[in-house]
């Protein structure tokens, strides 16, 4: 049996890149929070489903709701860094870079008990011009990242970077976003709002094809607000960040208990455990 990594990017639905120009992080602080309930629902559903998954896990998360920090941990599922406060890489300094992370790590941490060896930049926000990203992680003792999705996205992506996992020169281990290679162009196919808009049969067509062609583990990402249909709606938000935000939300449950049911699932550290084993 083939495992597959199971990744959940615990933020709020306030947090996200494309309403960072409608709500500001000023503004955090006066909406009622979802991200818990939403993040105790999924861990409801893995835990039913019998999985493990990995919970790429904001700082700022773990300020509001620490039950949900130690009760990942609790039972069971791998506890990483999201960052502090969904902060994209590219828009900070080394020096701000390694504020952030450090202070995310640190509170995890503390609620966890244990160590956190992986992260993953808000919005994939690692490319050519922020590469120094990886060395502050590497003094930071983090092991990998899966902060890259090698496509041509209007918000991210580097499509000439390795489709798959690679060590990079500072020692850490990168592992990309999933992706299909279809006449010379990546197809992305790691889960988000694709995996909302597509219909379940061609979701599940692509993970095979990937799975029986490249050889390698499949990891799939998404969000707890996207099985949060009854959120609050940003109604100044651009349209087109409205549509991929709240596209066929009360859809994504029943898909999600579908992929959950079709393929088997574990954490990242185990989908890639033999590339991972012995870094430090």
């Amino acid at each position: 049996m083939q495992w597959h990594a199971m990744t959940v990017d615990v933020e709020d639905y306030f947090h996200v890149s494309a309403f960072e120009n409608s709500i500001s992080p000023e503004q955090w602080g006066t909406l009622s929070p979802r991200v818990g309930d939403n993040t105790h629902k999924l861990i409801d559903i893995f835990n039913d489903k019998n999985i493990k998954a990995t919970f790429f896990t904001l700082g700022w998360v773990a300020q509001h709701c620490p039950d949900v920090i130690k009760r990942i941990v609790s039972d069971g599922h791998e506890l990483a860094s999201h960052g502090t406060n969904h902060r994209r890489a590219t828009l900070m300094t080394p020096d701000e870079f390694r504020a952030d992370v450090a202070e995310s790590k640190d509170r995890l941490e503390q609620l966890a008990g244990q160590a956190i060896q992986g992260y993953r930049a808000p919005s994939f926000s690692i490319n050519t011009s922020n590469e120094w990203v990886y060395d502050v992680l590497k003094e930071l003792d983090f092991t990998y990242s899966s902060s890259t999705y090698p496509i041509e996205h209007d918000l991210y992506g580097v499509p000439e970077w390795p489709r798959f996992a690679f060590e990079h020169h500072s020692g850490l281990l990168e592992i990309p976003i999933p992706t299909l290679s279809k006449k010379g162009k990546n197809v992305g196919i790691g889960g988000g709002g694709d995996f909302r808009l597509f219909p379940y049969w061609l979701s599940k067509r692509r993970i095979e094809q990937y799975i029986a062609t490249e050889q390698q583990p499949y990891s799939f990402y998404f969000h707890p607000w996207e099985i949060d249909p009854g959120q609050p709606r940003i109604s100044d938000a651009p349209l087109k960040s409205k549509f991929r935000h709240y596209v066929n939300l009360a859809r994504m449950q029943p898909k999600l208990e579908r992929l959950i049911d079709d393929f088997a699932w574990t954490s990242m550290q185990e989908a890639y455990q033999p590339l991972l084993q012995g870094r430090k």
